[in-house]
């Protein structure tokens, strides 16, 4: 429990650079980035799908099939969403539609997947559940109240509408994931990030091919095909691709193949609680004290999701 726990708290670390990336390169379009990001992740999982072939010829057809479509759900469709909603919306307010995660998935879990591995007693998630949604909002009341830039109708609404795609994609994925690593536990968890990152190369490339061939059209002074910075982009891909897609995810799958699925969700609020720490190291500032109180009580809930045990589901439930 402890190691998978410290796992988590790793992956989100690394999960939180996403929310900052996007507002460090506002003058490139999401779908760029998502591509961008996922080009980079897939060129680095050559290599260590080299170094990893004979794990990898174990995999089956079906397992390859699944590994596709966690990746382009979970990975290009969820961050292609996730980039796009902040940056019509800002910040602020997609984080707190994303930072609604850590309950969507618990219940989500709860409901699904709490036949196969125990099921947490409603009265006693509820607590957790309840501290984890007042500490998000909390966090996102105090930072809306800093949020003067005028909103644009349109651009403002589909962006609510794409950072709630982007919730129910990673309420998916994650789910999705950790059951085929609980249902394959002879299989390394690197083994099945590398996988991932293999599928992911073609879709980006295909993807990032496209977009760049939409932007010649439609924004023909663009330069392509790295941009106005390419160096800031290339970079901000190769570290996003390092530590946010192929670390990030090794970290999630070894944290998930130790924990019950049921308790996946709560950890999903290290993400949440690093993004927000990234935020306020970039603009050079404390956060408030409301904003302090919404983290204290995301970790008190944490903490108190995870001192509940999973209780089995008996048969003709």
């Amino acid at each position: 429990m402890f190691i998978g726990v410290l796992f988590a708290l790793m992956a989100g670390l690394m999960w939180g650079l996403i929310f900052v990336g996007p507002l460090l390169v506002p003058d490139y379009p999401a779908a760029l980035q998502s591509t961008g990001r996922y080009l980079a992740f897939g060129l680095i999982a050559l290599p260590l799908a080299w170094l990893d072939r004979r794990r990898l010829r174990r995999l089956l057809r079906k397992d390859w099939l699944e590994a596709l479509k966690l990746t382009a759900i979970g990975n290009l469709l969820y961050y292609l969403c996730l980039a796009s909603a902040i940056q019509r919306t800002g910040a602020p307010v997609s984080t707190m539609i994303i930072g609604t995660l850590p309950v969507v998935i618990s219940i989500t879990a709860n409901l699904f997947y709490g036949r196969h591995d125990g099921r947490l007693a409603w009265r006693k998630l509820a607590p957790a559940l309840v501290l984890i949604g007042c500490g998000l909002a909390c966090v996102n009341v105090a930072e809306l109240r800093g949020n003067e830039a005028p909103l644009d109708g349109w651009r403002y609404l589909s962006g609510l509408g794409l950072a709630l795609l982007a919730v129910a994609c990673w309420t998916w994925f994650p789910l999705r994931n950790a059951r085929w690593l609980r249902e394959n536990p002879t299989q390394r968890p690197a083994t099945w990030a590398t996988a991932q990152g293999v599928v992911t190369l073609p879709l980006a490339l295909l993807g990032y091919l496209l977009v760049c061939g939409q932007l010649a059209i439609t924004q023909p002074a663009f330069a392509l095909p790295f941009g106005p910075r390419p160096e800031v982009f290339i970079l901000l891909m190769l570290i996003i691709g390092v530590f946010c897609s192929w670390l990030g995810a090794l970290c999630w799958n070894e944290a998930s193949q130790r924990l019950p699925t049921v308790l996946v969700g709560p950890l999903i609020v290290f993400e949440i609680l690093a993004g927000l720490a990234y935020t306020f190291i970039l603009r050079q500032a404390w956060p408030p004290l409301l904003t302090l109180c919404g983290i204290a009580c995301l970790i008190v809930g944490v903490v108190y999701a995870m001192r509940i045990k999973p209780q089995p589901v008996e048969e003709g439930e």
